[in-house]
């Protein structure tokens, strides 16, 4: 019996694949290649290596490590899905018997490990037999094991009572049932199925490929696709021996002759009748010539069906001739042309997969030469390597429409392109699909580079450099890039010009601070010092300015009058213009310079002269005033209430404008005073102060 050892650190896949053994094999677990190695030292024994991909980071190191250290242990290797092909790939032409999924399928993990360990035994009787039965054992068993599977999956027909059966050892025999077994199942499972010769040393067939030659890369190939597919079963002949007297059976054979019943129905039929009597009676003569005549018309009806192109008639024509003339040394020549033409139609039909699977079991059984074989293997490998193509070119442009660019990392259509250039990196579709590929890329730098994040322009144009992207075509990105962003900024600078003339329009010169035409205008000038609309409309707001001012001053609010001339000719206000409206003011005064007027501006000094600060808050200098050097002024007014605290603080003037300001204010709004008493009581105060800002040394 052979012995289990299961390289896993996984309690899970153990009782899964326990429960495939059904508990006929001892497992014996190891987590660990070293303990396993150790486990695998005693040659006397028979040995099944089974290893979890998923405990074992280097698989093909592994089985490396194992055939060296026991050349003749028989590994099943178990893979997550997703990484089958890639394992499958890096464990070819190795002692692996077979790959395997995990999550474990019992019912088909089952056969796999039936057909493995008489594999395993069967290595091992060959290692451990004396050299005569050696030689004998590899004679039979190349015969055994490269012919099962094509009689069982295409032409060749049992042959019971044909002549004497072939001889096999028991170990043969278990072993070719098994393969058997192993192949049924892996066809269309999707499943790696390493085909090679039961015992290391067996000797090629003339013209053909033995089962345990070193895989190339096209045998890979054939050996999954051929194991992806289960071809359909062979038409079988009636080989049962009917019983009766010689005499009477060959009564019957004359009457089905006479009857045209030559082969069917089954059960009664000539050539039944026929072989019944010569295996009653080897030396009959009629019999052997009635054989002779069936022979003759299976052999007519195999060339009219061949030529007819019904494949599976001309199968079981072939298969009754076997039953009639089994020695007919035209069956080898035959059985090649029915090969041929089932292969030739599956390529026709673009069946890659049947294909596949057809020169795989003619290769196994020497039914067709190896040159054949070759140019066959070459235009499959070619077949698949076009839908291989094809498929990865739909994902990519798929995943390109999308927008699923580089991410996931597997499943992306940068994944799958890298993928074509390595395969077919001359192949136009794949040449255009990688332009597809470019242009997206630039495409997603164009438009993070002009929405301002710099960072992921920059990670998509280095995508596009990585993919081929040329350095004219970078060039015309950088230049689109600027180009949008200075629409942009024109397109910007335009609106915040549209709302300097809204504002102005709508009287809103000054106040409120942040939504005025001054505050629009300052942000034009900041941002596009050269807009066209700019000095248009600094005359008109100094216009407006000076307008408002002349207004203040016929109405007696010189301040308002001062702030509102101070503010215009930071505008640039026509100088004339100016001094009109002072002259207007110095005359307003003129007249209660001794009356009134002199006593409230008295007044007023004297009161704001008792104000005491008890709270001083310092104002913060602006940040991007202070990085320019800048200095400036803000004289501002406000009233100290009957609780000492300030209100109605507002900005009669400020060098430069909009700078300061803010601060300003905010300063003021919270200072503290001590209230000022007249007649015992509290009273509110006006106060005027200038705000200097002075970057420190």
């Amino acid at each position: 019996m052979a012995e289990v050892i299961a390289l896993t650190g996984r309690d899970d896949f153990l009782l899964e694949f326990g429960e495939a053994l059904g508990g006929q094999v001892a497992v014996h677990p190891v987590d660990t290649l070293d303990a396993a190695l150790e486990q695998l030292s005693d040659a006397r024994r028979v040995q099944l290596l089974v290893i979890d991909a998923r405990s074992t980071p280097d698989v093909r190191a592994a089985v490396d490590a194992v055939q060296a250290r026991s050349p003749d242990t028989t590994m099943l290797v178990f893979a997550p899905q997703g990484a089958e092909q890639k394992i499958a790939s890096a464990v070819k032409g190795t002692n692996v018997f077979a790959l395997l999924p995990i999550p474990v399928d019992l019912r088909k993990t089952s056969a796999v490990l039936e057909g493995a360990i008489a594999h395993a035994v069967s290595r091992h009787e060959a290692a451990h037999a004396d050299p005569e039965a050696k030689s004998r054992g590899r004679s039979e068993r190349q015969t055994s094991f490269a012919a099962a599977p094509a009689a069982a999956h295409v032409h060749d027909i049992p042959a019971a009572d044909a002549g004497a059966p072939e001889r096999r050892g028991p170990g043969t025999m278990v072993l070719a049932a098994a393969g058997l077994a192993v192949l049924a199942l892996l066809a269309g499972a999707g499943y790696w199925f390493f085909a090679r010769d039961a015992a290391p040393g067996a000797e090629q067939r003339a013209g053909t490929t033995a089962a345990s030659a070193p895989q190339s890369d096209e045998d890979a190939t054939l050996e999954a696709l051929g194991a992806a597919v289960d071809l359909e079963p062979t038409p079988v002949a009636e080989d049962t021996v009917a019983q009766g007297t010689v005499d009477e059976l060959l009564e019957k054979a004359r009457l089905a002759m006479r009857e045209r019943r030559y082969t069917e129905p089954a059960g009664d039929n000539a050539l039944l009748y026929y072989r019944s009597a010569a295996a009653a009676d080897p030396q009959n003569g009629e019999a052997a010539d009635g054989l002779a005549r069936i022979g003759a018309l299976l052999v007519t009806r195999f060339e009219e069906t061949l030529g007819a192109g019904q494949l599976e008639q001309a199968s079981l024509a072939l298969a009754q001739l076997k039953l009639a003339q089994p020695d007919d040394a035209r069956i080898p020549t035959f059985e090649s042309r029915l090969v041929q033409a089932q292969v030739t139609r599956a390529l026709a039909d673009g069946n890659i997969e049947r294909a596949a699977a057809l020169v795989r079991v003619a290769q196994q059984s020497g039914s067709v030469q190896a040159d054949q074989i070759a140019k066959w293997r070459a235009e499959i490998v070619r077949r698949q390597d076009e839908a291989r193509v094809k498929r990865l070119l739909d994902l990519a442009a798929d995943r390109i429409r999308d927008g699923r660019l580089t991410e996931p990392s597997d499943d992306s259509a940068k994944y799958y392109v890298q993928q074509l250039r390595e395969i077919a990196g001359t192949n136009s579709a794949v040449q255009r699909i990688s332009r597809d590929l470019t242009a997206a890329y630039l495409r997603r730098a164009r438009e993070a580079g002009i929405a301002g994040r710099n960072a992921e322009a920059e990670r998509w144009a280095a995508e596009a450099r990585a993919a081929g992207a040329s350095a004219a075509d970078l060039s015309a990105l950088q230049r689109d890039i600027a180009n949008a962003r200075a629409r942009a900024a024109s397109a910007e600078s335009d609106r915040i010009a549209q709302l300097v003339r809204e504002r102005l329009q709508a009287g809103m010169l000054s106040e409120p601070a942040q939504d005025s035409a001054v505050h629009y205008l300052t942000q034009l000038r900041a941002t596009d010092a050269d807009h066209a609309a700019i000095q248009p409309l600094s005359r008109e707001l100094a216009e407006r300015l000076v307008a408002r001012a002349a207004s203040a001053a016929r109405e007696g609010r010189s301040a308002q009058a001062e702030a509102d001339l101070e503010l215009a000719q930071r505008w640039g206000a026509d100088a004339r213009a100016v001094q009109n409206v002072r002259q207007q003011l110095a005359a307003a005064r003129a007249p209660a310079s001794s009356s009134a007027s002199s006593t409230g501006g008295r007044r007023q000094t004297l009161l704001q002269n008792r104000l005491k600060r008890t709270r001083y808050v310092a104002p913060e200098y602006p940040e991007r005033a202070l990085a320019r050097g800048q200095e400036g002024s803000v004289v501002v007014e406000f009233i100290v209430d009957v609780n000492g605290q300030t209100r109605d603080v507002r900005v009669v003037s400020s060098d430069p404008p909009e700078v300061f300001d803010r601060a300003a204010v905010n300063a003021v709004r919270r200072w503290r005073y001590e209230p000022v008493i007249e007649n015992g009581v509290p009273i509110e105060v006006p106060a005027r102060m200038v705000i200097n800002f002075k970057v420190p040394d």
